[in-house]
């Protein structure tokens, strides 16, 4: 099944992109057709940072293994919307004068936490291969590869930053973000809390004699 599958999710994950193209083309972004890709290609990015970190909940819940092949396709097509959100900012929006951005992540707190997600995502993307696994080793590359729930919290709080009044959709994401924050943060703390309450074993009048 995968074998035709993925190539379906592949496409599916760049079919924001193409709607957002095929407005383009058809000058049905609106009046600030800025705003609209910027507003677009956040919510993507929120909304597969969501789905990566949704993937290993949905996996031991249901018992369906063959979800983890996904995840890091997920993980990368958030990294390539934020990179387009990074992009239609910078260029779009600021015709890279480095000096105005510079000013503005200064300045503007939602810039600065936006900025802070993005950066946090790019070695993720640059180790989400499997030769970096094996480079890195599997318990620095799960240490580093944590920093994707600092990203999507630092995403969430900026678009909550940015919309101000209409807190609607943001409080949606945090939502998700919470509950599946919340289910890891049980599953670390069940064999805490067990392990305290199962008693030592002790083993009496055991003797060994010598000569």
């Amino acid at each position: 099944m995968t074998r035709w599958f993925k190539p379906v999710v592949f496409l599916a994950c760049l079919g924001p992109l193409a709607r957002l193209g095929w407005k383009a083309y058809s000058q049905a972004l609106g009046a600030n057709p800025i705003e609209v890709i910027t507003h677009s290609t956040g919510d993507w990015t929120l909304i597969f940072l969501l789905v990566t970190l949704a993937i290993t909940p949905l996996r031991k819940l249901t018992g369906q293994l063959w979800l983890i092949r996904y995840r890091r396709m997920f993980g990368l097509f958030a990294f390539f919307y934020v990179a387009l959100h990074f992009l239609t900012y910078i260029w779009l929006d600021k015709f890279f004068d480095l000096h105005e951005m510079l000013a503005d992540i200064a300045k503007r707190k939602f810039i600065t936490l936006g900025f802070t997600g993005f950066v946090l995502l790019i070695p993720l993307a640059i180790t989400s291969t499997t030769g970096w696994i094996r480079r890195l080793g599997g318990k620095r590359w799960q240490a580093l590869h944590r920093f994707i729930y600092f990203s999507a919290l630092a995403g969430v709080i900026h678009y909550w930053w940015l919309v101000k009044a209409d807190i609607h959709k943001p409080l949606e994401y945090a939502i998700v973000l919470g509950l599946l924050l919340s289910y890891r943060l049980v599953v670390w703390m069940i064999p805490r809390l067990t392990s305290r309450k199962v008693p030592p074993v002790r083993t009496a009048g055991l003797e060994t004699s010598r000569g």
